[in-house]
């Protein structure tokens, strides 16, 4: 592992207790899942992505296995991919991660490295599996939603940022970076407030405006 990259140690004891609940349930159900499926793979905003109900209307001749995990950082992703990624072999990922790096306020150099890492280690085990990075999703820090706590170092102009760099760590890894966010956002930027529960994190309205947008790549 790069020296640069890092591991987030403060989490509330009671999340890291969650996180691990989630991996072991992962870890198990990865025994008897299909390999060569499609996996995405993320923090909460992928975990809380209703895929199993959803892809039962897209009539896919593949599985779609959702390895999200709240409160996850590029960090704990280079620690778990096994779990998360290698150990279902899958034939597509989409990864859409580093939401938390910048909202934890992992320093920039540390999060770009680790990303290039996960990047890298999949070229090196999956050299075949096609893999879409995925821009950010928007928030709105706008609306009054009462979670002040979650916008101290998130705002839809470090996202941005933040994806510019990501896309460039995407190509040089011969990844495709796709942007699945078009339909979710108000004329001022911000995720439509309709569409979220907390600013940050969608409804399952907004999943299925992205789940519509990504249709294209399964």
């Amino acid at each position: 592992m790069s020296d640069k990259t890092t591991e987030l140690t403060n989490l509330h004891p009671d999340i890291v207790k969650f996180q691990n609940d989630i991996r072991n349930r992962y870890a198990a159900d990865n025994q008897t899942a299909k390999k060569g499926q499609i996996v995405f793979v993320g923090s909460s905003s992928t975990e809380i992505f209703p895929i199993d109900k959803l892809q039962q209307n897209l009539h896919l001749d593949k599985m779609i296995y959702n390895r999200g995990v709240r409160a996850t950082t590029t960090a704990d992703l280079l620690h778990h991919m096994d779990t998360l990624i290698f150990d279902l072999a899958p034939g597509k990922i989409f990864i859409n991660i580093g939401s938390n790096d910048i909202g934890f306020n992992v320093p920039e150099e540390v999060f770009l490295a680790n990303y290039d890492e996960i990047l890298r280690r999949i070229k090196g085990r999956l050299p075949d599996t096609k893999v879409y990075v995925m821009a950010f999703y928007p928030i709105n820090a706008v609306d009054g939603f009462g979670e002040e706590e979650l916008y101290a170092h998130r705002s839809n102009k470090l996202l941005k940022a933040a994806n510019a760099k990501v896309e460039q760590i995407a190509h040089q890894n011969g990844y495709e970076f796709i942007n699945v966010n078009a339909g979710l956002t108000d004329a001022n930027g911000n995720l439509k407030k309709e569409l979220t529960f907390d600013g940050a994190h969608m409804l399952p309205a907004g999943y299925e405006i992205v789940l519509g947008n990504m249709k294209k790549y399964f």
